[in-house]
């Protein structure tokens, strides 16, 4: 283990007992507010402690077993080997799990996540791919058993979407899929192409993890505009009789957002209210990682809408992930749904990154 990593445990087993201390105080568990927030600390950093216990142990263990590989009795000697054997094999188990437990953790990873496609460069063929990984995102969703809500859409007029806005709720939903966001490249021969010749379209997509409802009801009321019109897209004849379809204008800073696929207003509107909030924070997110960007490179990019992170090349099958230069040829799989194989090794980069944050 590195020096760095283990000075690092050191310090969070000292804060753990300074925290059992704190908590034993008569007039801190007086405090219900204050004993809470200390609690709530102790629990995250037990499980770092515990793992940093064996792990010294195993090192014990380590040490008492060389101590004996001199011994004159060779049956000694062997059970001695066997013991320091066994006591690295889970010294080094340890190890891996105390540096993922010392990561820096995104506290929106277990949140419902908002997922946007919107049609770039070539027309219909980039409104088609829109579509294309729209179901792309349907099919792993499935996979997952996450739930996936159709928020608001526009679509093109020979198929697929100049825009899609969904909703993806189910556990994990923003960590597993943050790293989608960026532009997606598509290179594939229409069906309307009769020479046979190779088009280049793209789309963008942008992940957003949903804020807690708190959050999002306390954005000040005074800077929206709310608007209410009857829905024009899917969802039955009811929506074209009601105005229950919802834009929300955010004055100050001009985005736009609309819901209109909930049959109740209200439902809209707490929809519309949450993806505004999403969008507030993803604008303060990147301003301040753009403020980073100088110092720190981040291994699997920085996530910015215009940043191209992906191609697919149907002619040739092939997934290329630009990122981290991985390449796959299982492109129809991908297209079904099978997206683990592209983010399982995108979320393995992001953790080595996260690792030399700490010990840096």
């Amino acid at each position: 283990m590195k020096a760095s990593i283990e000075h690092k445990l050191v310090d969070v087993r000292d804060r753990h007992e300074e925290l059992a201390a704190l908590m034993a105080d008569p007039d801190i568990a007086a405090d219900a507010g204050r004993f809470s927030h200390l609690s709530r600390e102790y629990a995250e950093l037990e499980p770092v402690v515990r793992a940093f216990d064996r792990w010294n142990a195993a090192g014990e263990r380590i040490a008492d077993a060389e101590s004996l590989l001199d011994d004159a009795d060779a049956e000694m000697r062997a059970m001695a080997e066997d013991e320091r054997t066994a006591a690295r094999s889970e010294r080094a188990l340890l190890e891996d799990e105390l540096e993922t437990l010392l990561m820096p953790r995104d506290p929106g990873d277990d949140a419902a996540a908002f997922l946007e496609i919107r049609a770039g460069t070539g027309g219909d063929e980039a409104a088609l791919f829109a579509g294309a990984l729209l179901r792309m995102y349907e099919r792993y969703a499935e996979l997952r058993g996450w739930r996936l809500e159709l928020l608001s859409e526009r679509p093109a007029e020979l198929g697929g979407f100049r825009e899609v806005i969904t909703r993806i709720d189910g556990r994990g939903a923003y960590g597993r899929l943050k790293f989608e966001s960026g532009a997606h490249r598509v290179q594939r021969i229409p069906a309307t192409e009769s020479s046979g010749r190779i088009h280049t379209s793209a789309c963008t997509v942008a992940v957003l993890p949903e804020p807690d409802a708190a959050e999002a009801a306390s954005v000040v009321r005074e800077d929206l505009r709310i608007d209410t019109y009857r829905a024009s897209g899917a969802g039955g004849q009811h929506v074209n009789k009601t105005d229950s379809a919802i834009r929300i204008t955010h004055l100050p800073s001009g985005i736009v957002v609309e819901c209109q696929e909930e049959r109740s207003q209200h439902k809209n509107r707490a929809r519309a209210l949450a993806l505004l909030q999403a969008r507030l924070d993803d604008r303060a997110r990147t301003a301040s990682e753009d403020a980073r960007a100088a110092t720190r490179r981040d291994l699997v990019g920085s996530g910015d809408r215009s940043e191209r992170i992906r191609t697919y090349n149907f002619p040739q099958g092939r997934l290329t992930d630009h990122r981290i230069d991985l390449t796959l040829y299982s492109l129809d799989a991908t297209m079904e749904g099978d997206l683990d194989p592209v983010i399982d090794p995108l979320i393995r980069e992001h953790q080595a990154d996260l690792l030399a944050t700490v010990t840096d």
